[in-house]
């Protein structure tokens, strides 16, 4: 805690919230006291020596003097180890049931008394110590894992253990949820305990929202993919390694990962980009698609007040022909900040208002915090105590924690049955009118004046039937808030895809819908924090994600704001937010300059809207996220590796955002190929760093040549912009059409281009004879 947290927190202990606040965190810490006593003294283990195997399809388990160590190499190629007994079962992450083992990988003895698995696309060699390496089919080390230590206490209780990694000198560290500070990860420490930063954020936070134990490693020898699935808190330090020069010797990169309790177990998926997230999304399960209207521009405020507010600003977008496709309402819109309640002054006809809005083409979303008041007469509550679906401390006593309306209890959502219970409640929010809803404060969130803003440690779960306490359930109780709601909405209104995004989660929460970056700092650092939180989450097999555009706590300049816009424009969850007291965030807001770049950027966005219907299905489809890394189809590139102010949206685009004032020209760097800069036409060719223009009015984006970008021409019509191919070069890409934001089958469309006598050629691929549906075609980049 700094010296300026210190002061926010006094000031807090004089107001009554913060005296109630105080109280509730005085509780909670009491009752870990007393049901969580300290550990006194441990033991410390190591595996020590091997003393024998069990072969199994797949792999087989090896045992040692102090341990043991389950080996399996799934159908696909996707490596799983677990350490004592740990299965892949059961798991939060994965999406089903663990995959099936191939056959044709056998354990055999190795060199020194070791152990290995040879399958066609990995080889894991075991030491006679405990170590574990993963190889290329060619024998190169992607990761060594060396042998674990546990610490166990004396009197009994949960074995904490860390679990030391080395990586290639060159390699370069991604991924780990949602973290301020990337997309590549520098040397550091980061936290895995998913937390409410109790204020606005930036690139120097750590840990946010949401935390994953996920690392994509990229390094000469190849990409891969380690997932230590245990939902527990614990922390990762990373170290890059160094290539010695001259007779130097190369210097590892490391990875220490220390967890406080839960299995030992790793999922670790090797291969190219898209390779390794094509298994990831296999492993923990396809992404949600959100509804078409959902990849359209999006407004929320905390603290729209009333119905005419809202009707004023929608009024203002249209008056001003600024694309809009939802308005977002905070939790002041609620009666007293109480969940599934409307205030009826200052909203007296709220499904009248969300009606008329959606036939104006505008969808209405609603906040759903997962925090009950604990009153008497409240409805929730009170259906809540007799299904008995709050949690409950060691005693039996509900929990209480002091969020935005007062004392609360919290659904325990780790149980089936208080899911069911919890999901019947979003039927009063789809009969307001609302079209979706966004999950905040599902950390989740306790105000604490010092340390940490959740719920005691010692808390009780159900945990599926195996019974737990929150120092288990912590890091999954946003993912199981998301299924609870999304299957709610499912079942609720079938015929339509679900919008749900969540502000916390874990591994496997595409599976329920999207998240935003939370309460980021208004400032240039957290534009560049914005851009590195989607990167980072899509790698971790998030795709749906965005900012608040011009971030959250404080009023933006004009020119922020519209470099944020600008950066929005791109991303899949576009959306503008603020504080209560931050300012309006409406383009209009902002001067008429910034107004008519603003109206560009949105037109540009609806423009691009069959774009990103494509992308979404294709993530579906293949786990690939929209928004991607600069070396996503070059790994092997080192300068890509290291580049942090650019990305790809899609295999098509390069978009190359403005991060700092006053820039009006910048640094690309280019993977390799053409590259056609969209405003002007003008070719660069890479790989390498070239230099562009990025005026007030738009920030740079490239075109990959002899790709298709599906397009929305004149009377919403879908259209192909087609850059043309370098001469002797060949291109294409994939298109998937809009058919509605219901469950109808996607149907991929697959085109080839080639330059022939400079001529561009542009055919659709089809392997089953129907015929191809006819697209007007507008070829780019010819002289």
């Amino acid at each position: 805690m700094d010296g300026l947290e210190l002061v926010r927190s006094m000031r807090s202990l004089t107001t009554r919230r913060g005296l109630r606040a105080a109280r509730s965190a005085w509780r909670g810490r009491r009752a870990d006291a007393r049901s969580l006593p300290a550990r006194g003294a441990e033991r410390a283990r190591v595996p020590g020596p091997v003393t024998g195997v069990v072969p199994s399809p797949g792999g087989g388990v090896v045992r040692f003097a102090r341990s043991e160590l389950r080996i399996l190499v799934a159908s696909g190629g996707a490596v799983f180890w677990g350490w004592d007994g740990a299965g892949p079962e059961p798991s939060y992450a994965l999406a089903g049931a663990a995959p099936e083992a191939d056959p044709r990988a056998q354990l055999e003895p190795d060199k020194d008394g070791g152990w290995r698995v040879v399958s066609e696309r990995v080889t894991v060699e075991v030491s006679r110590h405990g170590a574990v390496e993963v190889r290329t089919p060619g024998g190169v080390v992607l990761r060594r894992d060396l042998p674990p230590r546990w610490w166990e206490p004396v009197r009994g209780g949960p074995a904490r253990w860390v679990q030391r990694t080395e990586v290639a000198a060159d390699a370069r560290f991604f991924g780990l949820g949602g973290r301020a500070a990337g997309p590549r990860l520098p040397s550091g420490e980061y936290g895995l305990w998913n937390t409410d930063p109790g204020g606005s954020f930036g690139p120097g936070d750590d840990p946010l929202s949401i935390t994953m134990p996920v690392q994509v490693v990229v390094a000469d020898a190849g990409t891969h993919l380690a997932f230590y699935d245990n939902t527990w808190e614990g922390r990762v330090v990373l170290r890059e390694g160094t290539e010695g020069e001259g007779s130097g010797h190369d210097l590892p990169g490391t990875s220490v990962l220390r967890m406080t309790g839960g299995p030992l177990r790793c999922w670790v998926v090797v291969g190219t980009p898209a390779r390794v997230l094509a298994h990831w999304s296999r492993l923990t399960g396809p992404a949600a698609v959100p509804p078409s209207w959902a990849l359209g521009p999006q407004h929320a405020r905390w603290g729209f007040g009333s119905e005419e507010e809202v009707r004023r600003v929608v009024a203002g977008y249209r008056e001003r022909d600024l694309p809009l496709a939802a308005v977002h309402l905070d939790i002041d819109h609620y009666d007293g900040h109480r969940v599934f309640t409307v205030d009826r002054e200052r909203f007296p006809d709220l499904p009248a208002l969300a009606g008329q809005l959606r036939d104006a083409g505008v969808r209405t979303v609603s906040i759903v915090d997962p925090a009950v008041p604990a009153e008497p007469g409240n409805a929730v509550y009170e259906s809540g105590r007799r299904a008995g679906a709050f949690v409950r401390d060691a005693r039996g006593r509900e929990v209480r924690g002091e969020v935005w309306p007062g004392a609360c209890a919290y659904p325990d959502f780790t149980d089936p049955q208080v899911r069911q219970w919890w999901g019947q409640w979003y039927e009063e929010r789809l009969a307001q009118g609302f079209s979706g809803v966004w999950h905040d404060m599902n950390e989740p969130v306790s105000f604490a004046p010092f340390g940490d803003m959740t719920l005691p440690r010692s808390a009780r779960h159900a945990l599926e039937g195996r019974g737990g306490d929150h120092r288990e359930a912590h890091n999954v109780y946003g993912l199981t808030m998301a299924r609870a709601g999304y299957e709610a909405l499912r079942r609720l209104r079938p015929q339509e895809r679900p919008f749900l995004f969540s502000r916390s989660g874990w591994v496997g929460m595409q599976r329920y819908g999207g998240t935003w970056s939370g309460d980021v700092a208004s400032g240039w650092p957290g534009l560049r924090a914005s851009l590195a939180l989607v990167l980072g989450l899509g790698l971790c097999g998030v795709p749906y994600s965005g900012p608040d555009v011009g971030g959250f706590d404080a009023t933006p300049s004009p020119e922020l704001y519209l470099r944020w816009f600008q950066l929005g424009a791109y991303m899949p969850l576009f959306r503008t937010h603020s504080a209560l007291d931050a300012g309006r965030r409406e383009p209009w807001e902002f001067g008429p300059r910034v107004l008519r770049h603003a109206r560009a950027a949105l037109v540009e966005r609806e423009r691009l809207r069959p774009y990103f219907v494509t992308l979404a299905h294709l993530a579906r489809l293949t786990g690939a996220p929209y928004v991607r890394p600069l070396w996503w189809g070059a790994p092997e590139d080192r300068a890509l590796r290291e580049c942090d102010d650019a990305f790809l949206l899609g295999d098509a685009l390069l978009v190359a955002p403005v991060l700092a004032a006053g820039v009006e020209r910048r640094q690309v760097r280019l993977p390799r190929g053409r590259w056609y800069d969209t405003a002007t036409g003008r070719a660069y060719d890479g790989p390498g760093q070239v230099e562009v223009a990025a005026p007030l009015s738009r920030v740079p984006v490239l075109a990959r040549a002899g790709s298709v970008v599906p397009v929305r021409g004149a009377g919403g019509h879908l259209e192909l912009d087609v850059w043309a191919p370098a001469d002797g070069r060949k291109g294409g890409g994939l298109v998937v059409p809009d058919r509605g934001d219901g469950w109808a089958r996607a149907e991929v469309e697959r085109y080839a281009t080639r330059l022939t006598r400079g001529r561009v050629v542009v055919k659709q691929v089809r392997g089953d004879g129907t015929a191809a549906p006819r697209r007007r075609v507008r070829v780019r980049g010819l002289p």
